[in-house]
């Protein structure tokens, strides 16, 4: 009689993970389900060593299988394959990085023409890269455009029209519960995610950065800070390292750069697990605070400038600065060449604090392009693009897919991003037609609580600029500037595209944008 070997494995793909599936993703964080499709081939193959059958349902269990001693070398020498298969497909998708500034104005980077900002990293990353003249971010304030890069979808779709503030009676956001968020997809499909920086999207449970998605948290969970050295926000201390509150010195921007290259260090470790890291910072938002020495040498070199433009400048190119020290060690540990980078901004510049959003209109929390364009940069592994320049009309939140596609996770079926894929080939967009919507809660005397909107349908613009003002209509081909209201000339175009606010504000407002009564009365 030929010598037999038993072997037990426990294998469930249904909800409850079995021991060896459970391992394989908390240890490895591979996708689940391409485990179990791995195990049923396995299973599968033991069914045919055997000679016997087994039910391949929802869940499947071998309880019992008896193999002779070389098709149970056969049996582990397939599962082998298989896993290392997976990994070397694994190890081919690349790290993911995205920076986003906070109120960088189009017109306050050097690559873009500011004639007083010298922004040689951001150059740099746009001459390595592919800089979009047209795009915008998808809300003119901080909360709405976080809400809808990090979920895809609209920001008043995810429950964040409007500031996620420190003080409830002033916040007009709450991240709705149950959206994949991009670190949730990416999580899932394998990768380790962290985010470094600003978050803005919930001080509490269960809108923590940790509770959505991510891996890892190193930063400020309020709105923002009211000196970039004390790090408070109303008094309170707001800095976390995962859920533990900390109390970190130095300015923040300085702070959020070494924290970042502390994450690359640990990942270069881990060659692997892919990772994508999200890097908030919080500059040049107000207060304009750069460090002393980084002012003085500012007024040296341009000794007339006006004070508070000055400030802007120096607090710029300190973040500038910082941003070329985590792009080489980036390099110095060797990550660039499997790591895509995308750089860009929340909304436009604040022109009340001395930044600028030239050529555009206005600026921050205007519908006014100078609110909305913002600086944007995708530097892929691959240099065959490199120092090309895109004139795509997308928005912030079409990271969010084209970080997906890249990783190859699965998309969100509910998404209303565009994966910018086609460009990053070099190919051209679909020539589908698309629509671009916007929408800002606020409050105080000018809004009152309420919300006001702009839509984009290829050359036309309505907007306005408040909820109690009559809406504007530009034609962006002939007047990108905006310069020139025309919806009187013009009541049909006026009429449709109010038809189509309506139906955004519609799918908007089945959403709740304020916590249940039950946890603003836990709050309290």
């Amino acid at each position: 009689m030929s010598q037999r070997r038993s072997v037990v494995l426990a294998v469930d793909s249904g909800e409850s993970s079995g021991i060896f599936l459970s391992q394989c993703v908390s240890v490895c964080r591979w996708d689940q389900s391409l485990i179990s499709a791995m195990l049923q081939t396995v299973a599968r193959y033991a069914m045919i060593c055997t000679g016997t059958c087994y039910d391949f349902g929802a869940s499947i269990v071998l309880r019992q299988i008896h193999f002779p001693l070389a098709a149970m070398l056969r049996f582990f020498v397939l599962l082998l394959l298989v896993s290392l298969t997976h990994l070397a497909v694994a190890a081919t998708r690349p790290n993911l990085i995205l920076i986003l500034a906070d109120d960088l104005g189009f017109g306050d980077v050097s690559y873009q023409g500011a004639p007083d900002i010298q922004t040689p990293n951001l150059d740099r990353l746009a001459t390595q890269g592919i800089t979009f003249s047209s795009m915008r971010a998808n809300c003119t304030v901080c909360s709405p455009t976080r809400a809808a890069l990090l979920t895809g979808r609209y920001a008043d779709r995810v429950g964040v029209p409007g500031v996620i503030r420190t003080s409830p009676e002033n916040s007009w956001g709450h991240l709705a519960a149950g959206v994949p968020t991009l670190a949730d997809r990416l999580g899932h499909s394998g990768y380790h995610t962290a985010i470094v920086g600003k978050w803005h999207l919930g001080l509490q449970t269960p809108n923590t950065p940790n509770e959505r998605g991510f891996d890892f948290f190193h930063g400020f969970l309020g709105d923002m800070m009211d000196d970039y050295y004390t790090h408070l926000r109303g008094g309170i201390n707001f800095m976390r390292k995962n859920q533990q509150t900390i109390e970190p010195r130095g300015h923040a921007t300085e702070l959020f750069t070494q924290w970042s290259i502390d994450y690359l260090r640990k990942r270069s470790e881990s060659a692997d697990q892919p990772f994508f890291l999200y890097l908030a910072y919080n500059a040049p938002h107000f207060p304009i605070q750069p460090p002393a020495d980084w002012l003085d040498r500012t007024r040296q070199r341009f000794p007339d400038l006006d004070d508070k433009r000055a400030h802007n400048v120096a607090f710029v190119e300190h973040l500038d600065h910082n941003l070329g020290t985590l792009l080489e060690q980036l390099d110095a540990l060797g990550l660039s060449q499997n790591t895509v980078v995308a750089f860009t901004s929340d909304n436009g510049g604040s022109l009340p604090h001395g930044q600028r959003n030239l050529p555009w209109r206005d600026g921050k929390q205007s519908h006014y392009d100078g609110g909305l364009r913002v600086p944007f940069i995708i530097r892929l592994t691959d240099a065959k693009r490199a120092g090309t320049t895109c004139d795509y009309a997308g928005l912030t939140f079409d990271l969010n897919a084209t970080f997906l596609e890249l990783a190859g996770a699965k998309p969100d079926a509910e998404t209303d991003a565009v994966s910018l894929m086609p460009i990053l080939r070099g190919a051209a967009m679909p020539d589908a037609p698309r629509e671009l919507y916007f929408v800002r809660r606020e409050g105080n005397n000018r809004y009152v609580g309420s919300a006001y909107h702009a839509v984009i349908r290829g050359k036309w613009k309505l907007l306005r600029n408040d909820p109690f003002t009559p809406y504007e209509l530009y034609d962006l081909s002939s007047d990108p500037q905006e310069t020139e209201n025309v919806v009187a000339k013009h009541p049909d175009v006026v009429n449709q595209l109010k038809r189509s606010l309506q139906a955004h504000i519609q799918q908007g407002g089945r959403v709740a944008w304020q916590p249940p009564m039950e946890q603003t009365a836990a709050d309290d």
